[in-house]
């Protein structure tokens, strides 16, 4: 009889073989479970196990780069990115190695010269992946390597040309959540005041927009909509428009993701409260 480990091990190759060539599934796919693994053993028993298999190498540097993520720092970043090399060589069209990749160099606070180029060889495999794009949004912020002008840089740059059914179409609000969380965490009058962020032009357009097209049945298809979606209710909370948010409550039913919800608090407490008032 196969151990756990390799019964787990054959479930996962599985889960992430199937989508194929779709991108934007596998990417998100990858997230999903290593997070769910970055607890454990498994990514390091599967490269064991699967030394040629360009997907182990992928998970192994993905999970810890989610270690890596929540700890700060990287126990051996320079072995991580390693695994992305090789499985970059093993598969050049899969923009997975370089999405890791580019999370790794931002744990590291690495040099932007650095991880604009591994965004080029993102981009011209995958143009609108959502993970790489919410991942540069994060190391431009000024919490990270960045600043507010260098983030709402490359806001813009994705907004002139993002398709509105696109995967990263929700960068913006993504941006303007971000915002939102920083004036609360610095406190003061503009705490007590940040909903008046919510009202300038910029943020009642991004609102505006996302209403119209996101909540249409259909019409979000990548693989995280329903964070997205999640993301509209948030926004749509903290700008005082809950009632607007029935739609968008609707189509997410009871598939509740941490982030935004956690910046206030247990998310599905936070969730059922606004969704109850929707």
């Amino acid at each position: 009889m196969p151990g756990q480990d390799a019964i787990q091990i054959d479930q996962v190759e599985r889960i992430l073989q199937e989508p194929g060539a779709d991108w934007d599934r596998r990417t998100h796919r990858f997230a999903v479970l290593a997070e769910a693994a970055s607890r454990s053993g498994l990514g390091r028993s599967w490269r064991i196990r699967r030394p040629q298999s360009a997907d182990a190498l992928v998970f192994e540097a993905w999970v810890e780069m989610v270690r890596g993520r929540h700890a700060g720092k990287m126990e051996d970043a320079r072995a991580a990115g390693e695994l992305c090399y090789r499985a970059a060589e093993a598969v050049p069209d899969d923009p997975a190695p370089w999405v890791v990749l580019l999370g790794i160099l931002r744990v590291m606070r690495a040099d932007s010269r650095d991880l604009f180029a591994v965004w080029g060889e993102i981009t011209s495999r995958d143009p609108w992946n959502r993970e790489a794009h919410l991942q540069m949004l994060r190391y431009l912020s000024p919490e990270e390597c960045g600043s507010r002008s260098s983030q709402m840089d490359f806001v813009e740059t994705v907004r002139a040309s993002v398709p509105s059914d696109a995967p990263a179409v929700g960068v913006e609000l993504a941006a303007l959540v971000d915002e939102h969380s920083r004036t609360t965490a610095q406190g003061g009058v503009e705490a007590l005041l940040v909903r008046r962020q919510w009202a300038n032009h910029r943020a009642v357009r991004v609102l505006d927009g996302a209403l119209r097209d996101w909540p249409r049945p259909g019409h979000l298809r990548h693989a995280a909509a329903l964070a997205d979606l999640n993301l509209l209710a948030y926004a749509l909370a903290q700008a005082g428009r809950v009632r607007e948010s029935a739609d968008t409550f609707a189509l997410i039913g009871d598939t509740v993701t941490a982030w935004p919800w956690t910046l206030d608090g247990e998310p599905v407490e936070e969730f059922r409260y606004w969704q109850s008032k929707a």
